[in-house]
């Protein structure tokens, strides 16, 4: 059903399987890439789907990709992974993902540790906390953003009054 190529020698594999090729209903496929940069070193990534008739409600988490093509309510949990709302894409949740990409509709709280991306066919409700962002002419956004979520969380820092400033004689004859 699911399908992954290891460490192959000659080159790069890209292969897909879902459920509708085993004749199973559905609409859930992972993707697996793999290339071989030496001997020794291996990158595999993989890429899961979410079929546009699928609907979930709930938490989503995972430790690959993922590509929502249908319906989600709930939440999103992705903090070291890539998420991308495809066109049919419709989600009602809070997303924390490494980079997240929206093609379609999302209403609710964007988080990504990295960069967020509301292309030109992407719709957006809700807040948004990343260091860059990027919203494609056409998009469609309402909400904030905060591309310095440390701020707030840092404290003042404190500046160490010169001599200069603290003399009576520097600031008369300032004046």
């Amino acid at each position: 059903m699911f399908g992954r190529d290891s460490n192959k020698k000659d080159g790069e594999r890209f292969e897909e399987h879902s459920n509708e090729e085993s004749g199973h209903a559905g609409g859930v496929s992972r993707q697996t890439r793999s290339s071989n940069l030496s001997s020794n070193q291996s990158i595999s990534r993989s890429t899961a789907m979410i079929g546009q008739s699928i609907q979930i409600n709930g938490t989503i988490t995972g430790a690959e990709n993922l590509v929502i093509e249908g319906t989600v309510d709930g939440s999103v949990e992705l903090p070291d992974q890539d998420l991308t709302i495809g066109e049919s894409g419709q989600v009602t949740a809070n997303l924390d993902a490494k980079n997240v990409t929206v093609n379609g509709q999302v209403t609710g709280d964007i988080k990504g540790s990295e960069k967020v991306v509301i292309s030109k066919t992407g719709r957006v409700k809700g807040n948004i906390t990343a260091p860059r962002v990027t919203l494609e002419d056409g998009a469609k956004f309402k909400g904030s953003i905060d591309m310095d979520p440390g701020e707030s969380a840092r404290p003042a820092a404190k500046i160490a009054p010169t001599a200069a400033a603290l003399s009576p004689e520097v600031k008369q004859e300032a004046s």
